[in-house]
């Protein structure tokens, strides 16, 4: 059934209401993953984490209008509207809850599209995190953002020879020279992994791709692009609970290294050459040399 913009935020603001304490993020089965292409509109729960679900910031009526607006003219001429897959993780009971897609899916109910495409991914949840930090016997931690410092792609000249069996996306996506030989460093001395992105990447993907390098990452992060301002409380406790549990975390960029202790009132910061084919041995030579 269609909806007009007002019906579609009044039904927006009741499922929020609905979610409290009854929807709940949980992993899928790869197995699973194959029969989850497509679902309902009605089976879809938007994210109370993302910024379309604050009351301050809400929907874009011009990004609805203009989805709809395509939506509507396919269907006008006896198509089936082209829709990008919505990237969704199941929830528990039922249904799944949306992490990137959200205008499509409004606009989709409004134009009255009854099911639209999903993938469905798997993202680290609170759960797993506070688990790895409950097993941990590591007091020290790196971080690295995976787009800007791990991949790479075909083109580049840096980069780690192609490993064995890798197929589709992971062909594409290559890894910076000298980065496993840097990982296995880091796990020798003691050291926890975490890698962050911004995008919304699977943390099943992710592993898969350093097991094919042969290497092993302790923590996946996947959509950390939110503003500070709209961090919710889960993510502030989370935060402290990462910081309470490592004495040093190595922040590893591009261009530069930064230690920090604690809370990170004391630092010391090291230019990187980006450029350099000994960037990994850089970074291994100063951290070896702090003592």
């Amino acid at each position: 059934m269609a909806m007009t913009n007002f019906e579609f935020k009044e039904y927006l603001k009741n499922e929020l209401k609905k979610e409290v304490g009854m929807y709940v993020p949980v992993n899928t089965s790869r197995l699973q993953r194959l029969f989850y292409l497509e679902t309902a509109c009605t089976n879809l729960h938007p994210n109370p984490d993302d910024e379309f679900s604050f009351p301050e910031v809400g929907p874009s009526d011009r990004i609805l209008s203009d989805y709809q607006r395509s939506y509507l003219d396919s269907m006008s001429k006896g198509f089936r509207p082209a829709i990008e897959p919505l990237v969704v993780i199941r929830t528990h009971p039922s249904g799944f809850m949306l992490i990137n897609g959200h205008h499509r899916w409004g606009a989709a109910m409004m134009a009255g599209v009854k099911k639209v495409p999903i993938k469905v991914v798997n993202m680290m949840l609170e759960e797993e995190i506070k688990d790895i930090l409950k097993h941990s016997t590591h007091e020290k931690r790196v971080t690295l953002d995976l787009d800007e410092v791990v991949f790479r792609s075909n083109s580049d000249v840096l980069i780690e020879k192609k490993p064995a069996l890798a197929l589709g996306s992971q062909a594409s996506r290559r890894m910076r020279l000298g980065i496993p030989a840097l990982f296995r460093f880091l796990k020798k001395n003691g050291y926890d992994i975490w890698v962050f992105s911004a995008n919304y990447y699977s943390i099943d993907d992710i592993r898969k791709f350093f097991r094919k390098y042969t290497v092993h990452v302790d923590g996946i992060i996947t959509a950390t692009a939110k503003k500070e301002v709209y961090n919710t409380e889960a993510a502030k406790n989370m935060k402290e609970l990462i910081t309470n549990k490592y004495k040093e975390t190595v922040h590893i960029a591009n261009d530069s290294l930064l230690i920090t202790h604690g809370k990170g009132e004391e630092f010391k910061d090291f230019e990187l050459d980006p450029d350099d084919e000994g960037w990994a041995r850089e970074i291994i030579t100063i951290l070896s040399s702090k003592g």
